[in-house]
């Protein structure tokens, strides 16, 4: 009975050593030493219980391993380790959306201009006198004609024609 409590304590003590794994970086030395605890145990489970016993260690083992396998999957990103494997890189139209080019691009958002040529589908926009590479959502636009920014991404402006905006008392305002 001795002998069946210290190969169970093998086969904890090989469980425990695989979660070690995931936050120690050993290079596989700690995955190899769990592996080999754990066939010792089961293997002494054979040896020194019946064989319902083994099997019954053998079909929990099996049972647990997918558990283990999921846990280290999910635990495997926020490990020193799994972090220096799995680099994350940042989407690229967050990157590109922060250089300062495109930071400026972004204040067009829901503005007005006219096309300074024909849009098929791209073209130049005049937006309050700045002249900006624009691109349509497929549909030729005609030089002159007014149109809408309705997205920045990756440093593309996107418009759509629309109707001559009303632009109220601004036309005939005095700023001056």
């Amino acid at each position: 009975m001795e002998s069946l409590a210290l190969a169970y304590a093998l086969i904890a003590l090989g469980i425990v050593l695989l979660v070690v794994e995931l936050f120690v970086p050993t290079g596989g030395v700690l995955f190899l030493l769990s592996m080999l605890s754990i066939l010792i145990g089961i293997g002494m489970v054979f040896v020194y219980g019946d064989t319902s016993t083994g099997l019954l260690t053998l079909l929990a083992l099996f049972g647990a391993g997918p558990v283990i396998a999921g846990l280290f999957f999910v635990l495997w990103p926020y490990t020193p380790l799994g972090r220096r494997t799995l680099r994350v890189v940042p989407d690229q139209d967050a990157t590109v959306a922060n250089m300062p080019v495109n930071l400026e691009l972004e204040a067009l958002r829901g503005r007005y201009g006219r096309a300074g040529s024909d849009l098929r589908p791209s073209g130049v926009v005049d937006f309050d006198g700045k002249r900006i590479d624009a691109i349509t959502e497929g549909v030729m636009v005609a030089a002159g004609a007014w149109v809408r920014c309705i997205d920045v991404k990756a440093g593309r402006v996107l418009v759509r024609q629309v109707d001559k905006p009303d632009l109220g008392d601004l036309e005939s305002a005095d700023f001056g």
